[in-house]
């Protein structure tokens, strides 16, 4: 879709201009999960903090949750000058994060939503449900002992991931043919009759996706299996595969399937899902088989010779379009995310956490999360340091980041010009037609 001359004028006008003031400084966020008897089970803030102080804390959490519920009422957040604390409340857990970053309520939101579903791949709904039936008062740290690791390394992931943000895959760019080659090798075998995905990875993105004929992965399930197999305790392990239950959330909150992950090299993971249990000595082989094609043909050497030239990453300038300086371009058809290496001005952490919330501020706007009447299809917020432009149409939706130097047409003419860069690369940035089973 691109404007045509006629259109420009009204399209400078359908603008909406947002005011917003970047945070000063980007302190951690700090995140609290709790039962609803009061008891502690995560918490993530800098220094850990003393017990004691941590209980007040806590019981503070439980105090202002239970007067909003003995009032029928659901607290949502409290805004104290920069600071806002959001709420949610997935009983028997309580979730709360206080962040000062001036990111939308609905951006802390997905964070807890987040912890809430990585909790739910350790200790399923029903698990839950179950055990504060039985005991209200029941410490579940007992039973996440060994998981902080995986929460501590979602939360890390989210500071910056707009992929998670947008409920998308981020898939690795690569010629079309290669990616076309390994999906094929990657079938699974007739006799797997429980298999449910298998899943290659490389570089923290999606390489190819093979699922069964009439079901589709969910995104956060998705985002759930690669911060489960980037952990440490599974990405620093000395064994070649690894064989471990998880449970999946979207695809069933109740039950647990079994993951086999192992490393071609540790820039690369093909996790393999298999409901029920299966055969591992039967997956292990079809795995071990599949990895000997795609070496003995070459077509692996051709994936880590194109991540090692740097072929599946690009910058912003080779799209040449004056003043730009980053984008994110969302498919909404193919519900998969792509944007180039963030580079100078964004090269440095401070910068990519203003930026990030930049996007997720127009991103909020535009699909108007956090209780505005209505979305729109076009939102511009300009601070000192950049200039950003949000636009949605029915196919994509796309944030561009500029100098705060350039008017808004230049803004328009920018977000144009990449999306026609990206109709025109399409087949390699985003995965199509994958094979199905």
């Amino acid at each position: 879709m691109a404007f045509t001359g006629g259109e420009w004028l009204r399209i400078l006008f359908e603008i909406s201009t947002i005011h917003y003031t970047p945070a000063p400084l980007y302190l951690p966020r700090e995140y609290f999960v709790l039962t609803d008897a009061g008891k502690p089970v995560f918490i993530s803030r800098p220094g850990g903090g003393d017990e004691d102080g941590m209980a007040s804390t806590i019981g503070i959490i439980q105090a202002l949750i239970s007067v909003f519920l003995d009032d029928n009422d659901k607290l949502r957040s409290i805004n104290a000058g920069r600071t806002r604390i959001t709420f949610l409340l997935r009983p028997p857990l309580y979730y709360a994060c206080a962040s000062s970053w001036g990111e939308p309520e609905s951006v802390t939101r997905s964070h807890l939503e987040y912890l809430h579903l990585q909790i739910l791949s350790i200790v399923t709904g029903t698990q839950l449900k179950r055990i504060f039936e039985r005991r209200t008062n029941f410490d579940l740290r007992r039973l996440l002992s060994g998981a902080e690791p995986f929460m501590n390394s979602l939360l890390a992931r989210l500071e910056t991931d707009m992929a998670m943000s947008m409920s998308s895959l981020h898939c690795l760019k690569m010629e079309p043919n290669l990616r076309k080659r390994i999906a094929e090798y990657l079938v699974p075998n007739p006799k797997m009759k429980d298999m449910l995905y298998i899943i290659m990875i490389a570089n923290n993105r999606v390489v190819t996706l093979i699922r069964p004929r009439k079901h589709s992965i969910h995104p956060a399930d998705l985002h759930i299996i690669l911060n489960t197999l980037h952990s440490p305790s599974i990405y620093n392990s000395p064994a070649n595969a690894s064989w471990i239950p998880v449970c999946l959330p979207k695809f069933n909150p109740a039950g647990f399937v079994n993951a086999y992950i192992t490393f071609l090299r540790k820039d690369d993971a093909v996790p393999l899902q298999d409901i029920g249990g299966g055969e591992l000595e039967l997956i292990r082989n079809w795995c071990n088989s599949v990895i000997n094609k795609l070496s003995s043909d070459g077509t692996l050497k051709a994936l880590v010779n194109a991540y090692q030239h740097n072929e599946t990453d690009y910058s912003v300038s080779e799209l040449g379009i004056p003043g730009l300086r980053h984008f994110i371009y969302k498919s909404r058809t193919q519900v998969q995310i792509t944007l180039p290496n963030f580079e100078d001005p964004y090269d440095q952490v401070h910068a990519r956490k203003r930026i990030t919330t930049l996007y997720q501020t127009l991103h909020d706007s535009i699909h108007a999360k956090s209780g505005q009447d209505a979305g729109l299809k076009l939102q511009y917020i300009r601070t000192d340091t950049e200039s950003v432009m949000g636009w949605i149409t029915q196919p994509f939706e796309l944030y561009v980041a500029l100098s705060p130097l350039l008017p808004k047409s230049a803004a328009v003419g920018a977000a144009n010009a990449v999306a026609r860069w990206v109709k025109r690369e399409e087949a390699r940035l985003f995965l199509k037609d994958a094979p199905v089973f």
